[in-house]
């Protein structure tokens, strides 16, 4: 770390810097929601009252729901190694990101979150941990695992607990971004099943970005990881790299994401390897570019809008901002509505479509996607996300 990054110079009489003073003490707190200001609040708060409360729930349990935070309250569990842009930095410095996620729980869905960073790395320690945990939450939101034990640790948690389990990683990037590509392909006169998209990147995010293309019924889509595009003929692949090879690719082809950019409608970059301008000159009239590393986009902003007619990135610093706020706290808002026991794929295709159908008639090139401080969104996303629940039959409300 720079010396000119730490809180304080030696210079004591120097303030911190804005940034260091907003998370001094973190950004979260607790906060009561009844008073105790005498004996008798204390004792319907805490004992005795209290074990009236308890006995109920233990004879009918579903009663957690109605009188804990149960019903409203997701724990946000990482282990800090795969930390946005910084990687495997521990589960302590994950904190201020953890914190940050809460916040935004809280903000745009109504939800209250609690930051659980595990001193763990291990998928059985992971998901036996979590497994402990969840009876205190409504929803587990997985965050900032890396790939692939975090596909593993997902699916093991899914399949042994009856609440939502949602990586947001994974499945909040991929409903922004078929949101905002429904809405691209809007604007330029075609549907989805018009397009063919190139994918650069195969970890978390390019994988369930992938699945939810194919899944909404995308034309044709090619996956690259480092090593260029995945195809049959490619030895060496990873088990969940050998799925995306028979979901993806129809045409069969092979060497690199540039090769594979020629004549491409889309562009959608999860990864941080750049894109030479020559490759983004050879895609397809009325181009779609989703360039969404952090901090710098695989194709500046600059050149992609030389060559395509719709330029996205994961900045808030230019037009088309792929943010996850837009959809985490809305999905995970909707699912406690109903007490889903799961988040299904028709739930992040709900989340998605009514996303992009926020924007209406206020597309424009600059405008596929809703502003992350749209009033409308939360509730918008959680009411198709609970109606989805519901039609899927994991609602129990």
């Amino acid at each position: 770390m720079a010396v000119e990054s730490l809180p304080m110079s030696s210079d004591r009489t120097k303030p911190e810097s804005p940034v260091f003073a907003l998370h001094r003490g973190g950004k979260i707190e607790v906060v009561s929601k009844v008073p105790v200001r005498d004996r008798d609040d204390l004792s319907l708060a805490y004992t005795p009252g209290v074990a009236e409360v308890c006995l109920a729930i233990a004879a009918e349990p579903d009663l957690v729901h109605d009188y804990t935070w149960k019903s409203s309250t997701v724990a946000i569990v990482t282990d800090g190694t795969a930390v946005l842009g910084l990687g495997d930095i521990g589960p302590a410095a994950s904190m201020p990101v953890m914190e940050g996620k809460a916040l935004l729980f809280k903000q745009f869905g109504g939800v209250d979150a609690v930051p659980i960073a595990l001193d763990c790395t291990g998928v059985d320690d992971i998901v036996e941990t979590v497994v402990r945990l969840a009876p205190g939450f409504g929803g587990i939101n997985l965050e900032d695992i890396s790939a692939p034990r975090c596909f593993e640790v997902e699916d093991r948690l899914k399949s042994r607990l009856d609440i939502p389990v949602f990586h947001d990683d994974q499945h909040g990037t991929a409903i922004v971004v078929l949101a905002a590509l429904r809405n691209a392909a809007r604007l330029t006169g075609r549907s989805l099943g018009d397009l063919r998209a190139v994918v650069s990147g195969a970890g978390a995010a390019g994988v369930a970005v992938t699945k939810i293309l194919v899944e909404a019924g995308i034309g044709d889509i090619a996956i690259a990881d480092s090593k260029g595009l995945l195809h049959e003929g490619r030895a060496g692949l990873t088990a969940i790299k050998m799925e995306m090879v028979g979901l993806t690719n129809k045409v069969g082809l092979v060497g690199s994401i540039e090769e594979a950019l020629s004549g491409a409608d889309v562009y959608i970059g999860v990864s941080s390897g750049k894109v030479a301008d020559e490759a983004v000159a050879t895609m397809a009239k009325d181009a779609i570019i989703f360039a969404l590393a952090n901090p710098n986009p695989e194709i500046h902003p600059d050149i992609g809008r030389k060559h395509a007619r719709v330029v996205a990135t994961g900045r808030s610093d230019f037009p088309n901002q792929i943010n996850n706020v837009l959809a985490f706290p809305g999905v995970f808002r909707g699912a406690l509505n109903v007490r889903a026991s799961a988040i299904t794929e028709a739930m992040k295709l709900a989340a998605a479509v009514a996303l992009s159908d926020v924007v209406g008639d206020d597309l424009t090139e600059d405008c596929v996607i809703p502003s992350v401080f749209d009033p409308r969104v939360g509730p918008i996303v959680a009411a198709a996300v609970a109606e989805a629940a519901r039609a899927d039959g994991v609602a129990r409300i």
